[in-house]
Parts: structure tokens; sequence; C-alpha cells
């Protein structure tokens, strides 16, 4: 109809207030068929229609996230390998409980569905639980642990010492996440000269073990860090799987250089975490181990620094404080009096010197007069008449040994004279007795020893006889 009236020719003023009319008309259909709900309101009728259709429901599942609050409540996740579901268990029901739930726990549980108005969120409110055992991935862990605890790899003594002052640090973590903005905070604040090289790698999904691994291996190739940190925040068992990888385990225990595992919260722990040289409970706890020697040493200078500013202080407050106390005419009184105590030093001083001086002058002059006697002692002419009277004396000494010696020897020559004279043949042959020589020249002794024709020769005091043997008698 309003086309209709649009494309007429003699469409006037009236016309146009119909079309007008009717548009109104139109609008106020649509807003009695639209109904505008507020958020709250909306939440709320969800609720009732999800309340009112799983008010009474079993689900099994796996237990994982549990946090048990200070008023007694529980609150975790029931997850299967398809979706999760949030679980609130109040402080009256947990009490009724003949188990103790924890993550990895597999579970059925009974309660209402309902929304959690505050955040829209969807979730079971528990009256009962039922352990049903270990679930899958918990089981995986606890065998993979095994098997790894067995063959060493968690041992201590396998575990790298971290260096004290690393100058390079390689982080294996999500770019873009919070835990590499929390790390460089941290670094910075506490050691701003450390350089972080960040590999970048996906946390969580299927590839993450591998690009994780592939971080390790890099880092281990180039050697351009001194320490390797392998973080992420914090989830849930499932979210954390890539953490729990024999692959990344075997890669972390075969570093060469120490690693670091800062993976989730405090209560969170993976099989990287057992095997790597340190476990870390947070990304931010990391980078504070890691600085720790550095920020010792950083904050025993700032310790040492603040030391030295509030003795300075105090100081200069002292001697202000003594200087306000001192006035002009006093402070000029003691500069007089202080410098008439140094000048009587002074002149002290000067008089010791002074004779210091002098007393060493006696001694240089004592010293120079025996120095001087010394050398006339050893004058050279002093020397020679001292010689010539020692061969003089000498001389005379010679002399009168040889005398004496002349004397002993010719005494002893008259002795040995007289002695020889004594017993010499010729005196006997003096006395008118010979010595007689066969004609060989022998001495006889007896006359048995001649033959009748034997030459003989005698030997006279003065001179000799040659005689021949006619006849000779026994």
């Amino acid at each position: 109809m309003k086309e209709r009236i649009t494309n007429m020719p003699e469409a006037g003023q009236g016309f146009f207030s119909f079309e007008e009319e009717a548009i109104e008309v139109s609008s106020a259909t649509e807003m009695e068929r639209r109904r505008e709900w507020t958020v709250g309101d909306l939440v709320r009728d969800v609720r009732l229609h999800i309340e009112d259709a799983y008010n009474d429901v079993w689900v099994e599942g796996e237990v994982s996230n549990l946090r048990a609050a200070p008023s007694g409540h529980m609150y975790f996740t029931l997850k299967d390998g398809e979706a999760q579901l949030p679980v609130v268990l109040f402080k009256r029901q947990a009490q009724l409980l003949r188990f103790k739930p924890k993550d990895g726990l597999h579970v059925r549980a009974r309660g209402k569905v309902t929304v959690y108005e505050q955040r829209g969120q969807m979730q079971l409110v528990a009256e009962a639980m039922e352990e049903l055992g270990t679930g899958s991935l918990q089981e995986a862990f606890e065998k993979l642990k095994l098997k790894l605890g067995a063959e060493g790899l968690f041992s201590a003594e396998r575990k790298q010492p971290l260096p004290s002052f690393p100058r390079c640090v390689g982080i294996v973590t999500s770019p873009s996440g919070a835990v590499i903005r929390d790390f460089l905070n941290v670094s910075a604040r506490r050691h701003a000269a450390l350089d972080v090289l960040l590999y970048p790698a996906a946390v969580q999904g299927e590839s993450a073990a591998a690009e994780v691994t592939g971080g390790i291996l890099y880092f281990n190739r180039a050697r351009n860090v001194d320490v390797i940190v392998i973080a992420r925040g914090g989830g849930s068992i499932e979210d954390l799987a890539c953490f729990n990888s024999e692959m990344l385990a075997r890669a972390i225990a075969s570093s060469e250089l120490p690693v670091v595992s800062a993976v989730g919260h405090e209560t969170d722990f993976t099989i990287a975490d057992f095997v790597a040289d340190l476990r870390s409970p947070t990304p931010s706890a990391a980078a504070e181990l890691i600085t720790a020697q550095q920020h010792r040493v950083e904050e025993r200078i700032e310790e040492l620094h603040s030391r030295l500013m509030r003795a300075c202080r105090y100081q200069l407050m002292m001697a202000s404080e003594r200087f306000s106390r001192v006035s002009i005419a006093a402070a000029s009184a003691r500069i007089r009096d202080g410098l008439g105590r140094r000048q009587q030093r002074l002149d002290e001083l000067q008089f010791r010197m002074e004779a210091a001086l002098r007393q060493h002058e006696r001694a240089c002059m004592v010293k120079v007069q025996e120095l001087s006697a010394r050398l006339m002692r050893h004058e050279p002419t002093h020397k020679l008449r001292a010689n010539r009277e020692s061969i003089q004396g000498l001389e005379q000494r010679l002399f009168r040994c040889a005398i004496i010696t002349l004397e002993q020897r010719r005494s002893r020559i008259s002795n040995s004279s007289a002695r020889l004279a004594s017993l010499s043949p010729l005196a006997v042959l003096g006395r008118g007795y010979a010595v007689v020589f066969d004609e060989h020249g022998r001495l006889v002794h007896d006359a048995a020893q001649l033959r009748p024709g034997d030459t003989l020769q005698s030997r006279l005091a003065h001179g000799s006889a040659t005689s021949t043997v006619t006849e000779t008698q026994l």
C-alpha cells in the first residue's frame, strides 16, 4: 500500500501523513514481538531452564584443577577427552566423602547443573561423588614417572648447578603470553645487565612438546646462553600435557646446559620438573632464582651505599651542630691558640734539628780524624821505614844465627874428628901395626888363607909395601 501511495502522481501532503502513520504502527508491532533482556535476567532465565531440565544427573570424568577454599568448599573441573565442566562441592557434602579428591582421579559425581550468574558460567553443584580410579592422563603421568625414575633421570647426582652470575638466559615459551613479560620484568628489576634470548614455542597443544624440545636442542647447539628456562603459566593437567612428554624429558636430561623448569603454579608438577636441574614454582620465581647471586651482590652494594650515605649525613649533621655552637670570637681564639701551639712545635723541631745537625757534624769530624789517622798509618814512607827497620833487625838476627850455627858446626866437627881419629885404623897403624891385603885386594885375617908364592900388599902408617909368601905357619 505504501508503494502504491508513493507512486501516485497526485500524492499530496495528506497521503504522506498516512504513510508515516503506517510506519509507526509497524514499529510498534515489532517492539511487541522483540523482548529486550538485561544480562542478569537472561542468565537467570537460562539457569532456571537448565536447573529444571538437569536437576539430578550423574557425570563421569577426571578431576582437574582441584582447589580447596578456606571455607571448606571444593572447586574443581571434570574432564574427558571432549569437554570440561566446572564443579563445586560445598563443605557439608565434602565432609561426607569417603575419599580425598585429587587431580587426575577418575570419579562419578551426582548433582544438579546450574549457572553461576556472576560469571555466566555453567557448573555442576555436586551432592555426592564416587571414586572410580585414576584418570588416563594421570595414569600415563605416573607410568612415565616410574619409568624415567628407574632410569635415574630424576637423581640428584646428574643435575647440574646453575651458574652464579649468568650473562645470558635462554627462555623457551610463547612470545605472546604473560609469562615472558613477567620474566623480563623480574630480570630487569633484579639484574639489568642480564641478556634474555627468547625461543618462541607453543606451550599447549599437540606440537608443543616438539617445539619446546627444539628450543632446548637449539640452545645446546648454539651455546649462546648460560642456562635454559622452559616456562608456562598455570593450567589443567591437559594444558600441561606437553611437559609430561617423554621426548621432552629426555631432551632435558641430555642437555649440556643447565635447564630450569618453570611450568604452572606452585602446586603443579610435571615430568619436566623432575628431570630439570632446578624446578621453579613460577616463571617469575625462576627469574629470581637465576639472578639470586647477582641480586645479593647488588643488595649488598645498596646496603653499603645506604650505610655510607647515613654515616656521611650523620657526620655532616654533627659537624654542623658543632659549628653552630662555636662563636666567631671563640673560633678566632682557638685558631690563634692552634697557630701558637704549632709555632711552638715548629720552633722545638727547629732546635732539635739544629742540635741533630751539630751532633752529626761532630760525629763526622771524629770519623774523619779516625780515617786520617788510619790513612797516616798506611802511608808508604812509614811502611817503608818500618820494613827497613824490620829488615835490619832480621839481618842482625840472621848474622847472629849464622855465627852461632858456624860455632856449633865447628864444635861438632871437632868432636867428630876426635872420635874418628880414635876409631881410625891409621891410628892403629901409627902404633906399628900394618894391614895386609891379598893380590885381589881382600883383607887377610888368617894365615890359612895364604899359599906360598902369594903376593901380599901391606898398608903401613906411612906408605905400603909388597911381599911374597914363602911359607905359612898356623
